[in-house]
């Protein structure tokens, strides 16, 4: 009496979840390129922050410097966490 082998059964691969489509690098350069858009369309469309002192001299400063200044650290810490190798990847 002989015997047939079955073929190997192939396990169902399960559905990727949303971040692994999406992955880490991508995020991270989104949110820069978000932020310097944000200082970009301020420094179009934005009002300038004026001084004004009780002597009565002003000055003016355009308001992107404010937000650009705070781009470049965000930018520094969404690079920096994420753009990281971990040693287990």
């Amino acid at each position: 009496m002989s015997t047939i082998s079955h073929d190997r059964v192939e396990r169902a691969t399960p559905t990727p979840r949303w971040s692994e489509l999406l992955p880490r690098e991508m995020w991270a350069s989104g949110a820069i390129a978000v932020m310097w858009l944000s200082v970009l369309f301020t420094a179009i469309f934005g009002k300038d922050i004026l001084n004004t002192t009780v002597g009565g001299t002003s000055s003016s400063v355009p308001s992107a410097i404010v937000v650009a200044f705070f781009a470049f650290f965000g930018t520094w810490v969404v690079a920096r966490h994420g753009f990281r190798r971990d040693p287990g990847e």
